[in-house]
């Protein structure tokens, strides 16, 4: 599927891959936004609230907000959902 495909299939709740990324496992997803109580720190007791965001599940099996794509992933054909 191309970008677009991808884009919807995240927005539909699914995960999606290059099917040339060569990391065991990797993958994105949609991060739905959050609203999170802080115990710490100059706001203690207040709800940070984060918006949605595209998110990495990287090689090293840890995940990476913020997930940017290059020219290359924006113009790939090869992209696919990822069972799990």
């Amino acid at each position: 599927m191309n970008f677009g495909q991808a884009i919807e299939a995240l927005k539909a709740g699914q995960m999606v891959q290059r099917q040339g990324w060569n990391g065991k496992g990797m993958h994105i997803y949609l991060e739905q936004g959050r609203h999170l109580p802080l115990s710490a720190g100059i706001e203690k007791g207040t709800t940070r609230i984060y918006d949605p965001v595209i998110c990495m599940y990287t090689a090293q099996g840890t995940h990476q907000p913020g997930w940017l794509a290059s020219q290359a992933d924006i113009l790939a054909e090869d992209w696919q959902t990822v069972d799990g």
